[in-house]
């Protein structure tokens, strides 16, 4: 396949947590085409099964979408932090449960049209309770689902983020 160059690139947006950049890209028919790109380090999303058999959820407001969701826990990378890092790290921030043992299952693009974010997904097990420390700016309801319960969960009706069905996905895969 032919190579899409940028030929320039300008940051219209700086954030706490990303950039917004406007490219100019040469794709290989030779046409120019301008392309919105939102800069993202990238985040670590956790699929929590405990020693009881529960799975760990995390309810919360997303102002984006202006609902309270429940979501598989996930943090952002911060700069200079392994994936499997920060798995550890949010995992015990939003739900105080510490992973002994990590298991990567997947990286993907949530959103790649426009989005330039990998997300890495963990199946953590082992787990020894701790306190949570949720950050200043997270308002987290913990949920601890038993296993069956979260098996049924509808996906577009009690699940509705991506990271969170394809979490769910793996999770049907591994108990079928």
């Amino acid at each position: 396949m032919a190579e899409h160059r940028v030929v320039s690139t300008r940051q219209v947006f700086r954030g706490r947590l990303l950039d917004v950049h406007v490219d100019r890209v040469l794709e290989p028919s030779g046409r120019e085409v301008e392309r919105e790109i939102i800069r993202h380090p990238g985040a670590a999303v956790i699929l929590a099964l405990t020693a009881e058999r529960n799975v760990l959820f995390v309810r919360q407001y997303r102002h984006a979408v202006a609902e309270t969701l429940i979501e598989v826990p996930a943090g952002t990378l911060d700069p200079g932090e392994s994936p499997e890092e920060t798995a550890r790290r949010e995992l015990v921030e939003e739900t105080g449960f510490y992973p002994r043992h990590l298991e990567k299952l997947a990286d993907f693009y949530p959103s790649p049209g426009v989005l330039e974010e990998r997300m890495h997904l963990y199946f953590a097990t082992d787990l020894e309770r701790r306190s949570p420390l949720p950050d200043e700016d997270e308002s987290l309801e913990i949920l601890e689902i038993p296993l069956d319960e979260a098996l049924a969960l509808k996906v577009g009706a009690d699940v509705r983020d991506a990271k969170t069905i394809l979490a769910l996905f793996f999770l049907r895969m591994r108990t079928s």
